[in-house]
């Protein structure tokens, strides 16, 4: 591949991308999860945000994979590969609404630091198409962060 951007530059980004791809997934599964199963006094309100989260996640997956694809390597596609790369955790349980919301509230934190390092990586490496991807990443995770914020308190 003649780039401009060395190999095991590309191969290193590719690598932090399947993690924030894995991550992202699961997130998607996470919050889709959420949306099925809260319950309370606020379920129609946290119903409905809950689907709009995860169709934006949806989203995204396809456009981090593409990116993945764009630098020469193959995108993580199993339930397997997405558990051993992801940096966040499943629900074990299907916790009180009050309880998804700080569940979900701590991983898109979680995701926004991450992003911001892989940005870090990526603008060193003056890979400009990766920080395209990811600058509205973190846009889209700190709208959803201060939602969920919004909800605690």
């Amino acid at each position: 591949m003649k780039t401009g951007l060395d190999s095991d530059i590309r191969k290193a980004l590719a690598a932090e991308l399947s993690k924030i791809l894995a991550s992202n997934y699961l997130l998607l599964i996470k919050t889709q999860n959420f949306h099925w199963n809260v319950t309370g006094s606020h379920f129609r309100d946290l119903h409905l945000m809950f689907e709009e989260q995860y169709n934006d996640l949806f989203g995204a997956n396809d456009e981090i994979a593409e990116r993945i694809r764009a630098l020469g390597f193959a995108a993580p596609g199993t339930i397997k590969e997405f558990a051993s790369l992801s940096f966040l955790k499943d629900a074990q349980e299907i916790p009180k609404a009050e309880e998804m919301v700080a569940e979900l509230l701590k991983d898109h934190e979680t995701m926004i630091q991450s992003i911001r390092k892989l940005i870090k990586k990526a603008g060193d490496a003056q890979d400009e198409a990766t920080n395209d991807l990811l600058s509205p990443r973190i846009d889209a995770h700190e709208k959803t962060a201060w939602m969920l914020r919004s909800f605690l308190g």
